[in-house]
């Protein structure tokens, strides 16, 4: 049994080779960030239309996004120790958070950028999964510097 349980769902079809590689980047970072408790993290695949719709909804931002990252709780990268109350009891597992995918914004920026489907789906996937471990990017200094140089580590280690 995996240490983690990676749950991928879609409000759209999604190829079998995107739920693959989202659960591989996403074990990733965990083994690397030297996450040890088990968690359980759920994906979703969706379009312009639901990112949007959760944009709105959950961040009062009425625009398409590529990816939403939703914490379950407030860690800060230095700092991850869950306290046992965090663990769900039924589960044995830690919430970490969820994350939606836009498979569309994904496709767009993979053409604009010439990066292909699958780096760039890999790189959303990190750039979430750093975010439910308290990696944030809102300033523009040392916070943003830190969490753009562990997604090119992680993303290089995994040769994407």
């Amino acid at each position: 049994m995996a240490l983690h349980s990676i749950l991928v769902s879609g409000e759209v079809p999604y190829p079998r080779w995107a739920a693959r590689l989202v659960k591989r980047c996403i074990r990733t970072v965990l083994r690397l960030e030297g996450v040890r408790v088990p968690c359980e993290i759920n994906v979703l695949f969706t379009d312009d239309a639901g990112i949007r719709a959760l944009n709105r909804e959950l961040r009062d931002t009425d625009r398409v996004t590529d990816v939403l990252s939703f914490p379950a709780f407030s860690f800060r990268p230095e700092d991850f120790d869950p306290a046992e109350g965090e663990i769900d009891p039924e589960t044995g597992l830690l919430p970490l958070g969820d994350m939606a995918l836009d498979l569309r914004q994904i496709r767009r920026q993979a053409v604009e950028y010439r990066t292909g489907d699958k780096h760039e789906t890999a790189y959303l996937t990190v750039h979430s999964s750093l975010h439910l471990l308290g990696y944030d990017h809102t300033d523009e200094g040392p916070q943003k510097k830190q969490m753009r140089g562990r997604e090119r580590a992680i993303m290089r280690i995994m040769r994407l």
